[in-house]
């Protein structure tokens, strides 16, 4: 009995101990994964090559004109500070007209629009309607406003509530949040055209 308790015993040890060593290894793993390349020094910004660098200074990215990308930040958060930073967007990070930069990066997001002067006749032909281009005679793709699958877009970003109910009935997931209180009908407060015919709101 007493062998076969020490048998117990010694095999509880080893699980303990191998249990320790893949959750340490689990937990090197996750940190080498939040750790930045060796080349990234403490007073690297933050970039999309240093993306847990904790410092970033908008302004080093606004005033050198035409010289950054989106590809250059970690997070649309970023871009959205440099937008903030100067709304006149040298980079080209808006290009969208909307007033939120780089809507593709990853989160954290930033997608509360900055107020940018859009000038007459910016809008290209094939530009789908929108905020920016309301004319009523333009086409309009919901899909446009899904291609992301993130919270993206926002009900500033439509012409007409009309034209927001329609992207919510092609996502009924709603991924932009049009439909916040989820009653079926997004962006109520937006102008005519009306669409108010509720929609059955699928799972986000």
């Amino acid at each position: 009995m007493a062998r076969w308790s020490a048998l117990v015993l010694g095999a509880a040890v080893v699980a303990l101990a191998v249990v320790a060593l893949v959750r340490d290894g689990s937990d090197a793993a996750a940190e080498a994964q939040r750790s930045d390349p060796a080349w990234c020094t403490p007073g690297t910004q933050r970039s999309a090559l240093c993306p847990h660098g904790k410092e970033f200074e908008p302004k080093e990215y606004a005033t050198h004109g035409d010289a950054f990308e989106c590809v250059n930040f970690a997070s649309q958060a970023d871009a959205q500070a440099v937008l903030r930073a100067n709304p006149e967007d040298p980079n080209h990070l808006d290009d969208e007209g909307g007033g939120v930069a780089c809507r593709g990066l990853p989160a954290p997001r930033d997608t509360r629009p900055v107020i940018r002067t859009v000038e007459p006749g910016t809008c290209d032909p094939g530009d789908p309607r929108s905020a920016r281009c309301p004319q009523a005679e333009r086409p309009f793709d919901a899909r446009y406003f899904l291609r992301f699958g993130t919270d993206a877009y926002d009900c500033q970003d439509f012409a007409s509530q009309a034209d927001a109910q329609a992207v919510l009935r092609f996502g009924p997931a709603d991924p932009n949040r049009l439909d916040s209180d989820r009653n079926g009908v997004a962006c109520p407060d937006l102008p005519a055209p009306k669409d108010v015919k509720p929609v059955r709101r699928a799972t986000p």
